[in-house]
């Protein structure tokens, strides 16, 4: 091989190498800015005024919440759920989903998730920073399931909140890929949902937000061309998993 030839195959190399990094890069990022998405403030109503019958409900969801800690695997449970990172709803939606559910042994998915759940998150971004609504554990001077949480969070807007938006946008999007287990996959996205309830960060209005605000991010992401080739290379990455078990 001659060196010019060489030189030529190196260059062609290494720009199709960077043009590769800059793709997956370029796909960590989320696809839709906030302002790009459903704005809930527009198709939600405002969290519950503290004189009506809503709150009312949310004060017992709360006590609710305090008497599920009693319960020690539920509490375990909420406090782990506090973990927002993709590893971790990797890892709890592995069983519901049959399948182990990771960067190293289902890239697709992971990669379909992982800018989904990103692109989704800025659903509640919006809202959260408009109504500024105040944390259970704050509003009655109590210590959370999770203190370690409390100083970062108590200034951060209640609803809707933001730990339900991703475990249930996750929910949807794996029982899109294996309908067959929807039920079991869907109930631990409710889970995780309510874990916030029990964990005491959440009003319950503020997780019932949760779930309608990341359907409607959900719905808004399955338009957009960059996400339908992510979904479809998970889909496909899915029934390769499947035909081997």
């Amino acid at each position: 091989m001659s060196v010019s030839k060489y030189l030529v195959m190196r260059k062609t190399f290494y720009f199709l190498f960077s043009l590769t990094i800059a793709l997956f890069a370029s796909a960590q990022e989320p696809l839709l800015t906030p302002q790009q998405m459903p704005n809930p403030i527009h198709f939600l109503p405002p969290p519950p005024d503290t004189a009506s019958a809503a709150f009312a409900y949310d004060q017992a969801q709360y006590h609710w919440g305090k008497q599920q800690r009693q319960d020690s695997l539920r509490a375990a449970i909420a406090f782990c759920d506090a973990n927002w990172r993709i590893e971790y709803i990797c890892q709890i939606f592995s069983q519901p989903f049959g399948i182990e559910l990771s960067k190293e042994n289902t890239p697709a998915i992971y990669e379909m998730l992982y800018v989904g759940l990103i692109t989704n998150d800025g659903v509640g971004r919006l809202p959260k920073d408009y109504y500024r609504r105040t944390r259970p554990f704050v509003y009655y001077g109590e210590s959370s399931l999770v203190p370690e949480d409390e100083e970062e969070l108590r200034n951060n807007g209640s609803y809707p909140s933001g730990h339900t938006i991703e475990g249930w946008s996750a929910a949807l999007l794996l029982s899109e890929l294996n309908p067959e287990r929807a039920d079991t996959i869907l109930a631990r996205g409710y889970m995780y949902g309510q874990s916030r309830v029990i964990a005491g960060y959440h009003w319950q209005s503020d997780v019932d937000a949760g779930y309608m605000a990341a359907s409607a991010g959900i719905a808004r992401l399955h338009a957009d061309k960059c996400f339908q080739r992510l979904l479809k290379k998970a889909k496909r990455e899915y029934a390769c998993k499947s035909r081997r078990r």
